[in-house]
């Protein structure tokens, strides 16, 4: 199992972060899609390390085309000397029609065409063959040579999707290299549901496929305060309500449904009160600082190859695991 983390900090300090997580031992380094775009933030973290993966974790797909991912995810590739890993995700159907201005349909299936289109494009440029990608929803037919970087020295790029779902899970499964399960999984859920999924994705397919688990971290009231504010927060999402009701939680769900669309003053607040001591050790690995590496080892042994953990809250990586 290999022990991954994420850049916390502002742009500024990205460079000086992602060396001293790489000094700290993590395997892999994730950037996310939040108040910055992911792959300059990639770029940084790049340039400032030699050994560690780098991979964002997620970049929105619906945001942009395949084109200009494929392109973006091909440099990341040769600059890093074939470090980068590709993680996309979907977002949701408001922040891609509202925020982002672009179309939402069917997102399984939607991402299925996305991922094959930047395969294809990434073929053309290996192989020099004509570019003739026509699927439902993105058609690239154009390549001359002046655009085409040719074939990649260090090779191409892994991609992983973030999925919560069992239709992105097959998704992933069919045509991406692995699958990057939301924090919001309890091991059950992977166990008994993505990872089924994603095994019907992969009948027929040979290529390898990592699992790659994000996991909150518990180590004093302090973080734990915040790990419920969190679950509760996803918690109110009606696209995560299928965890809880594995656990027999609906009602919860309900529950912080209903106050996260109200116009109460401390309605968030009381969103993570509602997280019990039993949802939260579901959710999240309670532990110390000094143990965080072995109990998320023991969370997720037989299931994930790698595990995300927050830095600020674990230490480095111990040599023993």
């Amino acid at each position: 199992m290999r022990f991954d983390t994420v850049v916390t900090g502002p742009l500024a300090t990205t460079e000086q972060e992602a060396a001293s997580l790489e000094q700290l031992g993590f395997g892999g380094i994730h950037v996310t899609e939040l108040t910055s775009d992911p792959f300059i933030t990639a770029t940084l973290a790049v340039r400032a390390t030699t050994t560690a993966e780098i991979g964002t974790q997620v970049a929105v797909a619906f945001a942009r085309n395949p084109m200009t991912v494929a392109t973006s995810a091909r440099t990341l590739a040769d600059l890093s000397g074939g470090r980068f890993s590709l993680g996309l995700g979907t977002q949701v159907s408001a922040h891609i029609t509202r925020r982002f201005s672009m179309p939402w349909s069917r997102p399984a299936d939607r991402m299925a065409d996305f991922v094959t289109a930047v395969r294809a494009i990434w073929q053309s440029w290996e192989t020099g063959e004509r570019l003739n990608h026509r699927g439902e929803f993105y058609q690239h037919t154009l390549m001359t040579p002046m655009f085409s970087p040719g074939p990649a020295p260090s090779g191409l790029p892994p991609i992983q999707l973030a999925a919560v779902g069992e239709r992105m899970a097959q998704v992933a499964g069919r045509v991406a290299d692995g699958i990057v399960a939301h924090p919001f999984s309890t091991r059950r859920y992977l166990d008994e549901v993505l990872l089924p999924a994603v095994a019907v994705g992969r009948e027929g397919q040979d290529r390898e496929f990592a699992v790659t688990s994000q996991v909150f971290i518990v180590v004093d009231d302090e973080s734990a305060a915040e790990t419920r504010n969190r679950i509760g927060f996803y918690g109110s999402t009606p696209a995560y309500r299928g965890v809880l009701e594995l656990h027999g939680w609906g009602a919860l769900g309900d529950e912080l449904h209903a106050l996260s669309v109200s116009r109460e003053p401390d309605a968030w607040k009381r969103m993570g009160e509602l997280i019990t001591d039993e949802v939260l050790e579901e959710f999240a690995v309670v532990t110390s600082p000094h143990s965080a590496f072995a109990d998320a080892q023991k969370r997720f042994d037989g299931l994930s190859d790698r595990v995300v953990l927050p830095a600020q809250s674990v230490g480095p990586v111990p040599r023993a695991l």
